[in-house]
């Protein structure tokens, strides 16, 4: 990546002994820190984060404030630098939590992949979605200018962490963070006591980022899926001794999708005022840099080209899948690469569990009967849909900076090479590491299921490609209903919270602000927040929830900024940094302790 001239930089190194801005040893620097660090460290949280919660954190906000711990020697430039650093830390990440569809395949007793061809299979998809992704940044990010709200916080805090003691502060909270995860960690393995209330750091701090609104309504969802086991037994939609998530992830998926349907609705009814009227946009953004090598169309589409035809070859002759069912899922790639990016540039949701459930929708009305081959070609579109929002969401913060489109997109390139092959490695480790995680959960019954590794996205993909390929009355009336009550508490959100009137009382005192939020988190929370209790273990989602309300009430009292200061974006907040290190730190006391297990057997 030598193409841009040292000269036509300006050289704001603090210190002499840095590589000079636009040499190899620049761009090796930032990619070595990015895939060899950062990189595998946010990848090795996402996993663990699938396999023992359902769901995981983008690493964008936290490689972005370490990579500026690397590039603060380069000054104001340093914002480039650390923007390119954390796209390649957030590509190695990306991949890597999609380790989640290799449990899978071993749920549903798929016959073993050599390793090679799964690798190529996910380096194709993702190759193939990330020119897919650039393909539309210019209509998403440049010409609609969709707010991308975690890249505008990425943009904000990489221009704010020139800042010696905000970037002093942040790290050394995200590093605190990190030791009592670690250390919560080992402890809750050893000690009984902690065993026995299921602690779970990371769980915790899933809760502390996204607060008491999110969380509150997590356990709200499971105690009333909960408490609705006896009636679920006695009409035979569940046998004594299952646990109630058995049928409860089916409604909540019903619950997802009633909610997208308003809400997607809306997105593209707002997109379409804002295509009509992109010169009422008044977003100040600087030009990008005119140094460096310049993008063209043309190559991007023939990138497009040749990693589309490589994902369908890979997916017929290393899986033997029909190439109908493989063109299709390309095609709804093209399709969910733009309906989920406008989702992630209005609302930062990339709801990547639904393509994948509406991929399988699509797949069996089609006369998909074999569940595996849905969930190698529903993989197709989960990872596109994935890797596309990064790339957008990444690129909505370099057009912000300034920073040079095509350099961004090769250091996305780099990253997704890399995360490709540690995506096989990692869930080959913890799934060896951890045996447990090889169990079926949808087989299981109460008593059997972990307590730690409630693996909820790997429930959700499982259980939706058994019951929707070959499902049983019930199971069909279930997701219906979910999808009604999703539909009508969304739309009945959308009146309450857009009606100017309420939004006025809901300021007007600290009574109707506690009303407006008992509203909110318990009497008609979101769907999307409720349905993580179908998903979950019931002790899961009162850790989340635990977190969610601590992390509400320290922000709630902290001091406000004095006049004149800027606050801080919300990724930046103690609670948020403390939490992204919880993960992290209990991420690595667990892959500490598996290897340590695997290597004692071996």
């Amino acid at each position: 990546m030598s193409s841009i001239s040292v000269s036509s930089v300006p050289d704001t190194r603090r210190w002499a002994w840095l590589p000079r801005v636009g040499s190899w040893r620049y761009y090796a620097l930032l990619g070595a820190i990015g895939m060899l660090v950062l990189g595998p460290l946010g990848g090795i949280t996402a996993a663990f984060m699938n396999f023992s919660i359902g769901f995981f954190v983008g690493g964008q906000v936290l490689a972005g404030i370490l990579g500026s711990v690397v590039t603060y020697g380069y000054g104001s430039e340093g914002k480039h630098g650390a923007n390119y650093i954390q796209t390649t830390a957030a590509s190695v990440a990306g991949m890597m939590a999609m380790s989640t569809l290799i449990q899978a395949m071993t749920w549903m007793g798929m016959p073993p992949v050599p390793n090679w061809q799964l690798v190529t299979y996910m380096l194709c998809i993702g190759m193939m979605a990330a020119g897919i992704g650039m393909l539309y940044t210019p209509i998403l990010v440049e010409r609609m200018q969709l707010t991308f709200p975690s890249g505008l916080a990425v943009a904000n805090i990489l221009r704010a962490l020139t800042d010696p003691v905000l970037l002093k502060r942040s790290v050394s909270r995200l590093f605190g963070g990190m030791a009592a995860g670690l250390g919560t960690g080992f402890a809750a393995a050893k000690i009984p006591l902690l065993e026995a209330v299921e602690l779970s750091a990371s769980t915790f701090g899933a809760g502390l980022i996204v607060g008491a609104r999110v969380g509150i309504p997590a356990i709200v969802g499971g105690l009333v899926f909960w408490a609705l086991g006896p009636y679920f037994i006695s009409i035979g939609w569940l046998k004594a001794g299952e646990p109630f998530r058995k049928i409860a992830f089916l409604i909540a998926l019903g619950l997802i999708l009633g909610a997208a349907i308003v809400d997607l609705t809306l997105i593209f009814w707002r997109a379409a005022r804002r295509l009509r009227d992109v010169n009422a946009v008044q977003t100040e953004v600087p030009e990008e840099q005119r140094t460096g090598p310049r993008a063209s169309t043309p190559r991007l589409l023939a990138w497009v080209a040749v990693w589309t035809a490589a994902t369908v070859f890979c997916g017929v002759n290393f899986f033997h899948e029909p190439l109908g069912y493989m063109l299709l899922a390309v095609g709804l790639v093209y399709v969910f690469a733009i309906v989920n990016g406008i989702s992630l540039g209005l609302t930062d949701q990339n709801p990547i569990s639904s393509a994948f459930v509406v991929t399988v929708l699509i797949l069996a009305s089609l006369g998909l009967k074999d569940p595996m081959l849905g969930l190698l070609a529903a993989m197709v579109v989960f990872v596109s849909s994935s890797v596309a929002g990064d790339m957008q969401q990444d690129r909505s913060t370099g057009w912000r900076l300034g920073s040079n489109r095509a350099l961004q997109f090769r250091f996305q390139v780099a990253g997704l090479l890399l995360g490709a092959i540690l995506a096989v490695v990692i869930a080959k480790l913890f799934m060896s590491a951890y045996p447990v995680l090889n169990l079926d959960q949808t087989a299981m019954s109460a008593e059997q299921a972990p307590a730690q590794w409630t693996s909820a996205m790997t429930y959700k993909f499982v259980g939706a490609l058994r019951s929707l390929t070959d499902p049983e009355p019930y199971q069909t009336d279930a997701i219906w209903i979910g999808v009604a009550i999703g539909l009508v508490t969304e739309l009945l959100r959308k009146l309450i919270w857009g009606h100017a009137g309420y939004k006025r009382w809901a300021r007007s005192s600290k009574g109707a602000f506690a009303a407006d939020f008992v509203l909110d988190a318990v009497l008609l929370p979101s769907p999307y927040a409720s349905s993580f209790g179908g998903f979950v273990n019931l002790s899961t989602s009162a850790w989340f929830a635990g977190g969610g309300v601590i992390s509400s009430f320290i922000n709630t009292v902290a001091p406000k900024p004095a006049a004149g200061e800027d606050e801080l974006p919300a990724d930046m907040s103690s609670t948020s940094l403390v939490g992204g290190g919880l993960i992290a730190g209990d991420a690595l006391a667990a892959l500490t302790l598996g290897i340590i297990g695997l290597l004692s057997v071996l």
